[in-house]
């Protein structure tokens, strides 16, 4: 009986390496592929116009936190003949804003009047659910942005949290997280396009 045991022993500790740490998907490890991917590191850029800018990009959320924290100042004037606008805006950093952007801006752009600056980053809060099917899974979970510097604590400051659903394949060597866009499936970049606000 105990040659049956050791021999038992034996042949399961044989087959141990075989199933690799990666080849469950655990909440864990989905965390972990989630966050360590580069479509989910990649941060959140803020694209500052300044000059001539049309009167929709004026008026959105982002250009009203700034001129309400004095970093932008504008003036209304006429449209080039080429826009299909009514109304410009004529928009200016100020002292102040010129203070707040002056080290975001990289040197190579500083005149520029089209500038991106990286605001934010994203941060998973949870997994929330697994649902496996075969080779391919569909993870749940939540992420919130995290501000890089003044601009994003101004934009990116609530705390806001997301829900996302991201499909996982298994492979030979374990699961992947799919980054881009697979048919039937919902790869990383587009789960973050569509995360929907939770309360």
């Amino acid at each position: 009986m105990k040659k049956h045991l050791l021999a038992f022993a034996l042949a399961v500790l044989a087959l141990l390496p075989a199933c690799s740490v990666r080849g469950f998907l655990t909440r864990r490890l989905a965390a972990e592929l989630i966050s360590s991917s580069e479509t989910f590191r990649a941060s959140q850029p803020f694209w500052l116009r300044t000059g001539t800018t049309s009167n929709e990009e004026y008026t959105s959320p982002e250009y009203m936190v700034l001129e309400r924290r004095g970093w932008i100042t504008a003036a209304n004037v006429p449209c080039s003949p080429e826009a299909e606008q009514s109304s410009c805006w004529d928009v200016a950093l100020t002292p102040l804003g010129v203070g707040v952007f002056h080290d975001l801006i990289p040197a190579s752009a500083v005149q520029s009047q089209y500038v991106s600056v990286p605001v934010a980053r994203r941060e998973l809060v949870a997994v929330t659910g697994i649902s496996e099917s075969w080779e391919l899974a569909e993870v749940e979970f939540s992420w919130k942005w995290v501000p890089l510097n003044e601009v994003g604590e101004a934009l990116y400051a609530d705390g806001l949290h997301y829900k996302a659903n991201v499909t996982f394949r298994h492979y030979d060597d374990g699961w992947r997280v799919i980054e881009g866009d697979v048919p039937k499936s919902q790869g990383l970049d587009e789960a973050l396009k569509n995360s929907k606000p939770t309360m």
